[in-house]
């Protein structure tokens, strides 16, 4: 799929570590917070619920937490907290997109938190639609085992899929990510299950419609340090950017 970047490989590498952070708990239980607010604590019924249970889940999040955030989403633990989704846009160093979306409660807290970040590594918070049109929404499915690629191409398109990129998993093991238009994400995410491949995620992703290679060690440098900087704000949910690393300077920070 054109504008497809390594750093969607780079980030599931990351999240083995991020796991280790508490913080990836509390994300997690805002995103079912907002879910179950949205469409009702049932997740049989509520597909933003079901696959933000099934991340919390992956991600080793305890059962209590995840129902202790869908009781507090769903009211009956009182008033929950009031977040609001709200996509911020902004420049790395030498110019790179870089898309943010959080779910806050103190929307100058996080901007300003936002703004330090972008500072510290040579970028700047924009304004909104500096670079959103950049990017498009795509729905993701993340299968592993994609096996023989006819077969996936049937269950992908009695799912409506779009398009599909072969990509590594967590434990090295072969996988694909299939794409789809938003509103298709939950026909997709049932009719890979029904032909029977095992999925891995179901998200929806931002995809740059075109990447900006980076090769020199410093710019890269500063671009990882801004994305993990951003990556820790408590208010983030998720980070995507328009850059690829070159081939030596993945291998470098693979060494």
């Amino acid at each position: 799929m054109a504008g497809h970047s390594k750093w969607a490989n780079i980030k599931r590498q990351k999240a083995r570590v991020d796991a280790v952070k508490g913080k990836v708990f509390a994300k997690m239980s805002r995103e079912i917070i907002v879910a179950a607010r949205l469409g009702g604590p049932d997740p049989a019924g509520n597909f933003q619920l079901r696959t933000a249970i099934d991340k919390a889940k992956a991600a080793g999040v305890p059962n209590d937490n995840i129902d202790r955030a869908i009781a507090k989403g769903s009211g009956q633990l009182g008033a929950d907290d009031n977040y609001e989704a709200i996509r911020y846009e902004g420049y790395g160093p030498g110019g790179v997109a870089i898309l943010i979306e959080a779910l806050t409660d103190n929307r100058n807290r996080t901007a300003a938190d936002l703004r330090a970040a972008f500072s510290k590594s040579n970028g700047n918070l924009g304004e909104t639609g500096c670079v959103g049109w950049m990017f498009d929404q795509k729905g993701v499915v993340t299968i592993a085992e994609p096996g023989n690629e006819d077969t996936l191409l049937e269950a992908a398109m009695a799912g409506s899929a779009e398009s599909y990129e072969p990509t590594d998993l967590d434990d090295d093991t072969p996988g694909a990510d299939v794409f789809c238009d938003p509103a298709d994400l939950e026909q997709l995410d049932t009719a890979l299950k029904t032909h029977g491949y095992p999925v891995k995620q179901v998200e929806l992703r931002w995809i740059p419609s075109n990447t900006v290679m980076v090769d020199d060690p410093d710019q890269a440098r500063l671009l990882l340090k801004l994305m993990d900087a951003l990556e820790d704000l408590d208010d983030v949910q998720s980070v995507t950017a328009n850059f690829d690393l070159a081939e030596e300077l993945l291998e470098a920070m693979a060494a």
